[in-house]
């Protein structure tokens, strides 16, 4: 049967988005996730050493970031999208066959590089492909549902991590995890790329400079580019902090994985009403980082678990405008450089999240976790200022 053009495009669509979501959802369902601070503890490090590894884990991905970008940017990003995964599954293999330090450490800068190369990557190819596809406007729809699938992944690895890890301990988890990264890099081959022939693609560092030099240039590029970590960095790095928030609400420690999938499901719905939310302009996304910086507040410092209900709302207005903050960045580049600065953005993110880490652990020693939460609304209610103030 003959396929009419109207519905070629359609068959591509459901190609790329049925691949997205199952790279997706494999990339989250990493059963070590849960466990791999008790693996540290029972191999006998310290929390400074877990710490080091952690500075590590972040160090990596703000050196790779950009570089990744640009060569996301002059060669292919399907490639970088499978290659990735291999590099995780190499180090949790690690962390289980020869438990250590130096393994850990290892391990988390391939972890580390196995980000880079996938942030920037994803984006631009997903968004290139819709619009060669005539559907880029479904672009923030698309990207919520690919990040619920892995939001749904990480609460089904939570749930399944325990039992499994109960009754075969950490060979069996890592060996999971090892899978998942396989399949997950088996998956991308599978993503359609229709990308210039190699002769007409810059090198790697004329990509880099031509993607700087738009943002350079571009005062709507250089905006956009700014949000995207003044609305995700404080939010993702707060998410490590969540079970001493639910934990001081006075709960059993049996109980506080119950309140953190509770605050997942509210991220998850955040993703998914990206597509119904992409009409909001400046003063909508505005709107709805100052009602999710209230109920942060609020929540966090009621001390009760029905606190933890706001907390989960403030996560999921928190998470729909991250995907919108990345929607507004893709529409407006508009040159070859697109996973450059996508990376760009992803470097500020990560550079953000450092900081915040650092803040955090000063508020949270001086006072209760849940005042330092509440802190951490001003941010967001300083951006959401500055949104509305730039739209009058």
């Amino acid at each position: 049967m003959t396929l009419s053009p109207a519905r070629v495009p359609a068959v591509g669509v459901r190609r790329l988005t049925a691949t997205l979501y199952g790279y997706s959802f494999l990339d989250e369902f990493v059963l070590l996730y849960p466990v791999y601070a008790l693996l540290f503890a029972d191999t006998g490090l310290s929390v400074w050493q877990m710490s080091s590894l952690f500075v590590l884990w972040s160090a990596t991905g703000v050196l790779l970031e950009v570089p990744s970008g640009a060569w996301a940017d002059a060669m292919s990003r399907r490639l970088l999208l499978w290659l990735g995964p291999l590099l995780g599954a190499a180090g949790f293999a690690l962390w289980v066959l020869v438990p250590s330090y130096w393994a850990f450490a290892a391990g988390f800068v391939l972890w580390g590089a196995r980000g880079a190369l996938g942030s920037g990557a994803l984006e631009a190819l997903v968004y290139e492909e819709l619009e060669r596809l005539g559907a880029a406007d479904r672009y923030a729809r698309v990207m919520g549902r690919a990040q619920a699938a892995g939001q749904v992944a990480t609460m089904a690895a939570m749930a399944v991590a325990g039992p499994v890890f109960a009754a075969h301990g950490y060979p069996v988890v890592g060996a999971a995890s090892v899978l998942a990264c396989l399949l997950t890099a088996a998956v991308a081959t599978r993503f359609p790329e229709v990308r210039a022939t190699d002769t007409e693609r810059e090198d790697w560092a004329a990509t880099l400079r031509s993607g700087l030099a738009e943002a350079r240039g571009d005062r709507s590029v250089r905006g956009a580019l700014l949000l995207v970590p003044a609305v995700a960095a404080v939010w993702g790095a707060l998410d490590e902090y969540t079970p001493l928030l639910a934990r001081g609400t006075g709960v059993p420690d049996v109980a506080v994985p119950y309140l953190l999938v509770l605050i997942w499901a509210g991220v998850t719905a955040g993703s998914l009403l990206a597509g119904p939310a992409e009409r909001l302009g400046r003063n909508g996304l505005a709107g709805v980082l100052s009602l999710s910086a209230v109920a942060l507040a609020a929540g966090a410092t009621a001390g009760t678990p029905a606190g933890i209900v706001l907390v989960a709302v403030a996560f999921g207005g928190f998470q729909l405008a991250t995907v919108l903050a990345d929607a507004r960045l893709q529409r407006r580049i508009d040159g070859t450089g697109r996973a450059t600065l996508t990376s760009v953005a992803g470097l500020g993110t990560e550079l953000a999240t450092i900081a915040v880490y650092g803040s955090y652990a000063v508020l949270a020693s001086t006072g209760t976790h849940g005042l330092a939460f509440a802190l951490f609304a001003v941010p967001y209610l300083a951006t959401a200022l500055v949104l509305y103030r730039r739209r009058r």
